[in-house]
């Protein structure tokens, strides 16, 4: 019964795909062009499809909201303005709730969207526009139960909210900024500057600083590494807790040297506009935890390490 099911709704998925049309097409117009919002409505499970693509049209560039067809009668139609489109999910098209705010979306103006499985119902002949959900049987053995009709109206809206998206040239920023919350949110909003190391929290010293001087200035800051920056303010080198650890097992006598002679010179840097997800690939190809940040003229300006990057769930 699952594998019966399942292919149940693939072949109406796959049907459903010659169904669509001018109509399609001229419905993505009407919302591209629109100044209001789209309001979605549908009853029961219909409903529950209509809130999950009322929520995908908002995140992907398209302002909408759903409004519960009872909940209309009762005032909730004063959400509809005139200039908004109205999706309606129904599909018999019979839907009570829904025919008795017919006449007053009419008396509204607003361009009204059917999405039905019937283009001869009620909701259909009152519409502006007919999106065919058409299914030729449920996947319910009894034929009752929405299954099938509610996959056509999901992939359906999925469809609607692509094309649009895809019209309107929707990009992974503008994602991002309707999901500040999320994990692309994170990754395409957060820069090295909202999250780096600056002031006196930023470890640095010149390359004539004596050696022990240096690790006074390391342990102070706690970075696990310091800058060592030139009379301008410029990083010329870096030295890590990892290059102390090196020096030691190959027998160097540190103490009588300068942080100028044990530091890495030309030391891994970022910009601090650049994303912070742009620093953690460096990080990575570099195989380093620790990044000097700079600012356009070149100055030092802040540091940057994994456990930072960590912090703010970039990585």
């Amino acid at each position: 019964m699952a594998r019966q099911t399942l292919q149940i709704e693939a072949d109406a998925l796959h049907e459903l795909q010659a169904l669509q049309g001018e109509s399609f097409v001229r419905a993505v117009e009407a919302m591209l062009r629109g100044t209001g919002r789209v309001v979605v409505m549908g009853m029961g499970k219909s409903g529950h499809v209509g809130r999950k693509l009322a929520a995908t049209l908002a995140s992907t560039g398209t302002p909408a909201l759903f409004v519960h067809p009872g909940e209309a009668s009762h005032g909730d139609l004063g959400m509809v303005l005139a200039d908004d489109i109205v999706l309606a999910l129904s599909n018999s098209g019979e839907s009570d709730e829904l025919a008795a705010i017919l006449p007053a979306l009419k008396r509204l103006g607003v361009t009204l969207v059917a999405m039905t499985g019937r283009a001869e119902s009620t909701l259909a002949r009152h519409a502006d526009l007919v999106l065919s959900t058409q299914v030729r049987r449920e996947a319910c053995p009894l034929n009752l139960a929405p299954t099938a009709s509610t996959t056509a109206q999901l992939a359906l809206g999925d469809a609607l909210a692509v094309a649009l998206l895809d019209a309107r040239g929707f990009r992974e920023e503008d994602f991002a900024r309707s999901h500040p919350g999320g994990a692309l949110g994170r990754k395409l909003l957060t820069h090295v500057r909202d999250i780096m190391r600056s002031g006196d929290a930023v470890p640095r010293v010149t390359p004539a600083t004596p050696f022990l001087e240096m690790m006074r200035e390391m342990s102070r800051a706690g970075l696990g590494a310091t800058a060592i920056v030139d009379g301008q303010g410029a990083a010329v080198g870096i030295f890590t807790d990892g290059d102390l650890r090196r020096s030691i097992e190959r027998g160097i006598d540190l103490l009588t040297l300068t942080a100028g002679q044990v530091m890495h010179a030309q030391p891994r840097t970022v910009r601090d506009d650049a994303l912070a997800v742009e620093a953690a690939v460096l990080m990575e190809e570099a195989r380093v935890t620790t990044l000097l940040v700079r600012d356009a003229a070149g100055g030092l300006v802040g540091a940057l390490n994994t456990n930072d990057l960590m912090r703010a769930k970039v990585i």
